[in-house]
């Protein structure tokens, strides 16, 4: 979870909403990102998105079916859909998203009995950090 809340604080860095996300294979980080949808003029570069992306062409295949993702916010359903065509085995993330997040919130996308893959799922993991650089990011804002 370091490497994806080191991320996150340079996606503030950068303007962007600081979420930061790491695929993990085998206790070997095979990619790291940080959230980019406004440098990179592109609504779909998430964290996650970018680092599935990473890892996918780091191991040459679609399946990331032995992997892990760490990610410091709670995915929204763009990208719990990636995980899921990624074949993602564990998700650990930080802050819950009650507005945005498709996990424990919003269409709980893993719950719904078409979904292809389900992977294991562990939330709160580094919650306190990841909560905090949303707040503070969204506060300077306002």
């Amino acid at each position: 979870m370091r490497a994806a809340l080191d991320a996150a604080v340079q996606a503030a860095a950068a303007g962007e909403v600081p979420v930061g996300a790491a695929v993990v294979l085998d206790g070997r980080i095979l990619a790291v990102a940080a959230n980019a949808p406004r440098t990179r003029h592109d609504p779909t570069a998430h964290a996650e998105m970018l680092a599935i992306r990473a890892a996918a062409e780091a191991i040459g295949g679609d399946r990331l079916s032995d992997c892990d993702l760490w990610v410091t916010l709670e995915p929204c359903a763009m990208c719990a859909g990636a995980i899921a065509h990624a074949r993602i085995a564990r998700l650990y993330y930080g802050a819950s998203d009650p507005k945005g997040g498709a996990v424990e919130h919003g269409p709980r996308l893993f719950a719904q009995p078409t979904i292809h893959h389900r992977p294991e799922i562990y939330p709160g993991i580094g919650e306190g950090e990841a909560a905090a650089l949303l707040r503070e990011f969204f506060a300077a804002r306002r």
